[in-house]
């Protein structure tokens, strides 16, 4: 049974979802061959472009609310904690809208896989700033420069308890593929905060392509080393940033619902 659909792609070319589609079909055929059958494989979505990954795969798939998506996935690994569950998001609909429901679900440590689609902007509304978008971006609701400040969201989900972080680009896909696999097998919390250039709305490709590096893999369990790896881009646009991947925070700990 083929995972594509007969569903009309209609993301503009170039965008950074296509990398991510990419990566998770991959993924989905790695994990059927260690045993984990599609059947077992459910998509949840917000509303947002990100949101129309679920009409392109042939998976069990459920699209929720604006920023409810990660709410309906807890439902559903709660009603059948068999199933691997995959929650995807925005920036806009988990950062903005869904942000109380993304910060309990990873305290609660409940077995589940967050992928965010980071364009750091509200794309299918036509730009305006969220809360991933730097000081200055110039958008729909921000035409003189956003004044505000951005957070980072990987600290956020360290000091809310999650139990895997990691950092990817949808540029990198085998690298984000091989990402997802082991987010999906892990035992808990699985967060990855995706980059994924808006060619519409925020095009930075050449900036992400310029900054970017895989980051080597050690001290996965300690705080400290995670904070650091975390805290060398801060998502402003500054000249110096350079923009670690991978993963960079691991334990094990007890998982909500058992």
């Amino acid at each position: 049974m083929k995972i594509d659909t007969n569903c009309q792609n209609t993301w503009c070319p170039g965008c950074g979802n296509f990398g991510i589609l990419q990566s998770l079909k991959q993924a989905v055929d790695v994990l059927n061959k260690k045993g984990i059958g599609r059947e077992n494989i459910v998509l949840t979505a917000g509303i947002g472009c990100h949101a129309k990954i679920v009409d392109y795969l042939n998976l069990n798939s459920f699209y929720g609310l604006h920023g409810r998506g990660i709410a309906v996935a807890q439902g559903i690994k709660l009603g059948n904690p068999k199933l691997k569950v995959i929650a995807l998001a925005g920036d806009g609909d988990a950062y903005n809208e869904g942000i109380s429901h993304l910060i309990h679900a990873a305290k609660r440590n409940i077995d589940l896989t967050i992928l965010i689609h980071n364009n750091r902007t509200f794309a299918l509304t036509a730009g305006q700033f969220t809360a991933t978008s730097p000081r200055g971006f110039k958008g729909a609701s921000s035409p003189e420069g956003n004044i505000e400040s951005s957070f980072n969201p990987l600290k956020l989900m360290l000091v809310s308890g999650a139990s895997f972080i990691a950092r990817a680009y949808a540029a990198k896909s085998d690298h984000l593929r091989d990402l997802i696999v082991r987010a999906v097998e892990h035992q808990g919390f699985s967060f990855i905060d995706i980059l994924q250039p808006c060619v519409s709305f925020f095009n930075n490709y050449q900036f992400y392509n310029q900054k970017i590096y895989e980051a080597e893999e050690k001290n996965l369990e300690s705080e400290k080393a995670a904070l650091q790896k975390i805290e060398e881009w801060e998502y402003e646009d500054g000249e110096a940033a350079k923009i670690p991947l991978g993963l960079f925070y691991q334990v094990r700990k007890p998982v909500y619902g058992g």
